[in-house]
């Protein structure tokens, strides 16, 4: 799907989308609960629906009507799990899968399985635990012992909330100890905070170590996902850089890390910010956006983006050119110049939903075609209906 965009400014109030770091953990607590549990505020997104099929492949009746998912665990197992596209699905699912101790296999598209696995591959060699990589698959097998493991935390939080959220399916008490740099921590508290929505108490200390007490299981719960600050990010984009624009269903308080953004927009409204989005990847495409619009910038933790849905500095520095825009990427570190122009020729969205997204922000301010655009579907299904109902001028070209 291309998407034309027109030159148009953004004026009003929308719902920020639901945050799927919360629904996928909340969805997947609900299927172990052994009971019955509800989950409102859903979105129909491609990770968020791969996530609800693994769910049915371990037993669980799962139901999404009118924004609201009705979840019964107990029912008949499969061997197979469908991860899609999903990052979050397959590392989240790797570990509740190696507490079974019988033999799995998780499909995913081809990128998918080109991103990092390292730390439970490791683990399970350690262990003497089956973890077998193919082109589109993961086959394990075995059970993990998690009474006492350390594990790497420099390649993405994922691992650490998929140990978690196997841990209270073993009758142990479970010690994880992350090696730092602990890189993403906010979404391991996410991941404690739904864990506690479902009766099971997480503590993370001080010295990086996450302990769960043996003897808890889940209880199943009717809970409501909070708003997504990461989507929210494009919407208050269009206001930083093309209007005014405000949005609702958020939680100002959230364990969300990337509600950061609004202190890092406010650094580039101040010029030439220096921003580190170690703890907030997911920022890093919308901030090169909006920094090319104004005045620049320079992004540090960057070394994280290549192992995304694409290399995302690269993707951004190959589009952010078309716009006039020159992009200095190193290992750690993205340098941004200021001041962008109307492109000659269309933006390619990379099959990742955040640079469809960041690049729809840009042509908003210059006009553009957007090629790809159904890319956001992974995340955020609304978002071109979103940005339309703001005053963006929107067609879509067959």
């Amino acid at each position: 799907m291309n998407i034309e965009i027109e030159k148009s400014r953004a004026e009003g109030k929308v719902n920020a989308p639901p945050a799927k770091s919360f629904i996928h953990r909340q969805i997947i607590c609900a299927a172990l609960s052994g009971g019955e549990s509800v989950v409102h505020n859903i979105c129909e997104s491609d990770d968020v629906l791969a996530t609800a099929d693994c769910t049915r492949a371990l037993g669980a009746d799962v139901k999404i009507e009118n924004g609201t998912a009705y979840i019964k665990s107990g029912g008949k197992t499969s061997e197979e799990l469908y991860c899609r596209q999903s990052g979050s699905t397959l590392r989240f699912f790797i570990p509740v899968c190696l507490m079974q101790n019988r033999k799995f296999t998780l499909y995913g598209s081809p990128r998918l399985m080109q991103r990092p696995l390292d730390v439970y591959e490791e683990l399970c060699g350690e262990q003497g635990v089956l973890f077998e990589r193919y082109p589109d698959k993961t086959e394990v097998c075995g059970k993990l012992d998690l009474r006492g493991v350390t594990v790497s935390g420099a390649i993405s939080s994922q691992f650490i909330t998929g140990l978690m959220l196997a841990a209270p399916l073993s009758d142990n008490d479970c010690f994880i100890h992350v090696k730092p740099p602990f890189v993403s921590r906010p979404y391991v508290d996410v991941t404690a905070e739904v864990m506690a929505q479902f009766g099971v108490t997480a503590t993370v200390g001080d010295d990086d170590t996450i302990f769960i007490k043996g003897d808890q299981k889940y209880a199943p719960a009717e809970v409501t996902a909070e708003g997504d600050w990461s989507g929210a990010a494009f919407l208050y984009a269009l206001g930083l850089i093309n209007g005014d624009v405000k949005v609702a269903g958020l939680n100002e308080n959230s364990t969300q890390g990337d509600r950061i953004i609004i202190k890092q927009f406010e650094q580039l409204k101040q010029g030439c910010a220096d921003i580190d989005v170690s703890d907030c990847p997911d920022n890093a495409p919308v901030l090169m956006a909006c920094a090319a619009a104004l005045y620049g910038a320079t992004l540090y933790g960057t070394s994280r983006l290549k192992i995304k849905e694409s290399d995302r500095g690269a993707a951004m520095a190959e589009e952010l050119l078309k716009f006039g825009v020159k992009t200095e990427i190193y290992d750690n570190k993205i340098k941004i110049r200021g001041g962008i122009k109307a492109p000659v020729t269309e933006i390619y969205g990379h099959d990742d939903h955040r640079i469809v997204m960041a690049c729809s922000v840009l042509c908003s301010l210059t006009g553009g075609t957007v090629c790809g655009a159904e890319a956001v579907g992974k995340s955020y299904p609304g978002f071109f209906d979103d940005i339309s109902k703001l005053g963006i001028k929107i067609k879509e070209i067959k």
